[in-house]
């Protein structure tokens, strides 16, 4: 039976350029341009939802989407997505100092970021075609595009679904899904960087609220796709893994300002993905040697294998971004540099701000050759069934369902619950 192949790409600022690098290659492979789009399902959370939304509005030709993702990844410009000249920032600076030194006697709260992202929605509205969507849908080239926000009058996360009709509807006590039809507002609100961006005012069922990076309050990334119906899942992370084993590194001291941010971002946007996926591996080896039972719970789909196939970074990005960070607009390294003792303490923080062409050039090229390295696991993997599932190292274990077609996902998710909160 064929099997859904799901997309998942989490946040990480600037780092996104390396997910553009590996789907520039997948769109080569003589399959896909022969087939079309091999992901029918797309997820995707601050940058992951900005390169989703492009594959999802050029998902009836997809081997083009991807060139031209790339392509814009490459050419991009700090002034594409935030304000870098000397008023923008000078006025934002004397809003901070405000709050900061007389808020308490002057009234505050009206500094909402540390950098106006304002651009960021032009060059969206330049770059993506979310008004195509819905016929790429209603054409059979796509099922569903999932993206996350965080709503920050609730604190709740919030999955904005826009899929063929039918498609599973879920809520529990922090999440809320809602099916819209996506725009780019909702990218941008994905994409705002806590503290960094300022929040983007979106309209719900329950009112008109303010959003920031989806990747805030979402822990399981791979559970929209899941809940979607996704037999396999495609996951590209923006963490070099290699750096997983090296020592720690040596106290040098009181960590600053930059690299507390750094962490915080780290665990943010690049942890989740990881923490997901290997939790799911652990429960396909309980599957495997008969600790876990796959009878599963009246009215919930039985638990079975699901594999799945991580893609990430061969180099650390952090010290990429410190050779580039000279690339920067003086005034945002001075900021950031602020920050910071050195370059080393900001090469985390910077690896996130660093829309320059130099550095997003640099990240498609090494997402591209990562993918070159592993383009026949690739390949293998999307066009393979799942049999034999559980002697693959990348496995994961969701509910039963094996829906094959768009019109057969909505069927059986209609009268499914899947195993994935």
């Amino acid at each position: 039976m064929e099997n859904t192949l799901g997309l998942v790409m989490t946040g990480g600022g600037a780092r996104g350029a390396y997910q553009a690098g590996i789907l520039k290659r997948i769109g080569e492979i003589k399959r896909v341009q022969t087939h079309g789009n091999p992901f029918p399902i797309i997820g995707g959370s601050s940058a992951g939802a900005i390169n989703g939304a492009a594959l999802a509005g050029g998902s009836n030709d997809f081997a083009s989407a991807t060139k031209v993702l790339a392509q814009a990844w490459s050419d991009l410009r700090p002034s594409d997505i935030f304000h870098s000249d000397v008023l923008s920032q000078a006025r934002n600076s004397l809003t901070w100092i405000l709050d900061l030194s007389f808020g308490g006697v002057l009234g505050g709260g009206h500094a909402h970021s540390l950098l106006d992202a304002t651009p960021l929605r032009h060059f969206l509205n330049e770059h993506l075609q979310c008004e195509r969507i819905h016929d790429n849908i209603k054409r059979g080239h796509l099922y569903a595009l999932a993206i996350s926000a965080t709503n920050y009058t609730s604190g709740k996360s919030y999955l904005f679904i826009q899929g063929l009709k039918g498609h599973p509807m879920w809520n529990r006590s922090r999440r809320v899904t809602v099916a819209t039809k996506i725009t780019v507002d909702h990218v941008c609100a994905s994409a705002a960087i806590p503290l960094i961006f300022q929040p983007v005012r979106l309209k719900t069922p329950q009112g008109t609220a303010f959003f920031g990076d989806g990747c805030v309050r979402l822990q399981q990334p791979l559970s929209p796709i899941i809940r979607l119906g996704a037999d396999k899942v495609f996951a590209i992370g923006v963490r070099c893994d290699n750096l997983e084993h090296q020592a720690e590194p040596v106290d040098q001291g009181d960590p600053s300002l930059a690299q507390v941010m750094g962490v915080l971002f780290n665990v943010m946007f690049l942890d989740h993905l990881a923490t997901d996926i290997e939790h799911l591996e652990r429960l396909n080896q309980l599957l495997r040697h008969g600790q876990v039972s796959q009878s599963g719970i009246e009215g919930c789909e039985k638990i079975r294998p699901l594999a799945s196939l991580l893609i990430t970074p061969s180099v650390d990005l952090s010290q990429l971004a410190e050779q580039h960070q000279r690339d920067m607009p003086y005034l945002i390294q001075y900021f950031v540099n602020s920050l910071g003792r050195d370059a080393a303490s900001c090469a985390d923080l910077m690896s996130y701000l660093l829309f320059t062409s130099a550095y997003t050039s640099a990240l498609t090229e090494i997402g591209y050759n990562d993918a070159s390295q592993r383009i026949d696991e690739i390949e293998s993997f999307l066009y393979s069934s799942n049999d034999g599932v559980n002697e693959s190292p990348r496995a994961s274990a969701v509910g039963t369902g094996k829906p094959g077609q768009a019109g057969s996902l909505a069927k059986r998710a209609s009268n499914s619950v899947r195993s994935r909160g």
